[in-house]
């Protein structure tokens, strides 16, 4: 059993705990994120040793390098399940190179279409094993459920990935009228007797600041333990657990890039990240700090571009921001929760420091990170912005020279790795969705329309199954090249339409509501 523990980026929690409560808690005490205590380290060539293994071993061993607290059967089971027969293809995230230099890194494979399968189709069997554990350690009597905020993506893959899990219930929160039809349809069409879903009037980070109020919330802790013998806990990025996963693939790339013979072994390259949450792209930091020759981290931003901003600037300011709607909706983000742990590893892990900043984003909306923590961040990263018109021009130019078609949020570090890609630099670019999920502006894209034009009526009509079937239509590709987890959604009954406020109050109620529900 490893012995690799946790501590929080706001030095909240007394003793570092191991990374199976780390994993069922979700969110440290104090609003805090759990990372490791220290990070493993690993030869390049025991990196490039990686292709020579099917994904799911490549995800064992990095897990076992990281010395969680569980066994090697149990990691070879969790992993062989999570990265199987679920994805439709044994390579589970293939690279596709479009040309010498750039690199896609397909992870949208899985059974939801979306990135957030790499980490979500793990995560719940972590979960299970971790909260099995800790009952046997007499640690733990509650069930749980995860309360989860969603921009569009990790709605369904953690709606999926805890479908009818035992001793869990789960709770997802998605903006109303803010994401595509399709995203909608996944969510709301979901199967299992332990799922809800909610619309929440506002925006995503309403969802998300309304989650972290209630994670927060000692009394409606206490209440849910005594009326439910319930506790909450995160699927989100929040959640070390989830964070984990995204690492591996970062380290499995490099390895198939040095195997197919894009690369040379040593050879550094950057890797360019479409980035709302700012967990992806620390996921591919955690890659780097391992070992991985990564040179810089590429954060691609569309127009709402706090992150761009703040590593140009080192100034976080969302006081007179304001929130656009784009044709990338899961990267439509303010507050952008895993940064925190960023800061943390380069302020050599100043809790106060971390304390202080969080403390005045969340009071004064903004704060300013000190001369050396902004030096180090440009070390590591640099980053650009793509506005919608450029995001869909990038769509279109790109299938007509490449004949490779992206979904926006996917165009958007496409056109940022262009914009500050170095000759002779490899970039790795996470390709992040498949363009089915966005069949509305994918169709704008192709057909020359900006964000701000109609559809015609007629393509407006269609629904969104109905419309990725003319978009792969015109695209000159069998329309079995949509999945079929996309296909299939007008067929689906739509079980979850309930809208409520964003509000600590709202979402509490909500949560117990539900729970009464399930306990009859």
């Amino acid at each position: 059993m490893g012995e690799n523990r946790y501590v929080d980026t706001r030095g909240a929690v007394a003793e570092a705990i191991p990374f199976t409560k780390a994993v069922v808690d979700g969110l440290a005490p104090g609003g805090g994120l759990c990372v490791p205590e220290t990070s493993p380290s690993l030869t390049v060539d025991e990196i490039c040793s990686l292709a020579e293994l099917p994904y799911a071993q490549r995800a064992a061993r990095i897990y076992r390098a990281f010395d969680v607290d569980l066994t090697d059967d149990q990691l070879a089971r969790i992993t062989s399940e999570a990265y199987g027969n679920n994805f439709d293809t044994p390579d589970i995230c293939p690279i596709t190179s479009l040309d010498a230099d750039i690199h896609m890194l397909e992870l949208w494979h899985g059974p939801t279409s979306a990135f957030k399968d790499m980490a979500l189709q793990c995560l719940p069997r972590f979960f299970s094993v971790s909260a099995a554990e800790l009952r046997n350690r007499r640690q733990l009597d509650d069930t749980h459920m995860i309360l989860v905020a969603t921009s569009g993506d990790t709605g369904k893959a953690a709606l999926e990935g805890f479908c009818d899990v035992d001793g869990v219930s789960i709770g997802v929160m998605y903006p109303d009228g803010g994401v595509s039809d399709i995203q909608f349809k996944q969510m709301a069409t979901q199967r299992g007797g332990n799922v809800t879903v909610w619309g929440v009037r506002g925006n995503f980070d309403d969802c998300q600041t309304g989650a972290k109020n209630v994670f927060n919330d000692d009394a409606f802790a206490s209440n849910l333990h005594e009326r439910f013998h319930v506790a909450l806990s995160s699927a989100n990025s929040i959640n070390w657990g989830r964070l984990m996963p995204q690492v591996v693939y970062y380290v499995s790339a490099y390895a198939q890039l040095v195997a197919s013979g894009s690369i040379e072994r040593e050879s550094e390259i950057d890797v360019c990240v479409p980035t709302g949450n700012f967990g992806n792209i620390l996921a591919a930091y955690y890659a780097k700090r391992m070992g991985t020759p990564i040179r810089r981290l590429l954060c691609a931003s569309n127009e709402n571009r706090v992150l761009t901003d703040f590593i140009n600037t080192g100034t976080y300011d969302i006081a007179e921001r304001t929130f656009v709607k784009t044709p990338s909706p899961s990267m439509d983000i303010l507050v952008s929760s895993n940064l925190e742990r960023q800061l943390f590893e380069l302020t050599g892990r100043n809790a106060q420091a971390i304390g202080g900043w969080m403390a005045d984003l969340r009071e004064k909306r903004g704060f300013r990170v000190d001369r050396d923590t902004f030096a180090k961040m440009r070390e590591l990263y640099a980053a650009d912005s793509v506005d919608n018109e450029e995001c869909l021009r990038t769509i279109r130019e790109v299938f007509e020279t490449q004949h490779y078609l992206m979904d926006p949020h996917t165009a958007v570090a496409y056109k940022v790795a262009e914009n500050l890609r170095e000759d002779g630099v490899p970039v790795l670019v996470a390709s992040t969705a498949h363009w089915a999920k966005f069949g509305n502006n994918v169709y704008r894209a192709l057909h020359g329309l900006s964000l701000a034009d109609e559809l015609p009526a007629d393509v407006a009509a269609l629904t969104g199954c109905a419309l990725n079937r003319l978009v792969a239509e015109e695209a000159g590709m069998p329309t079995s090249r949509i999945p079929a987890g996309l296909s299939e959604l007008d067929d689906l009954p739509i079980r979850f339409t309930e809208v409520i406020d964003g509000n600590a109050g709202a979402i509490r109620s909500a949560v117990c509501a539900f729970l009464d529900e399930q306990a009859r």
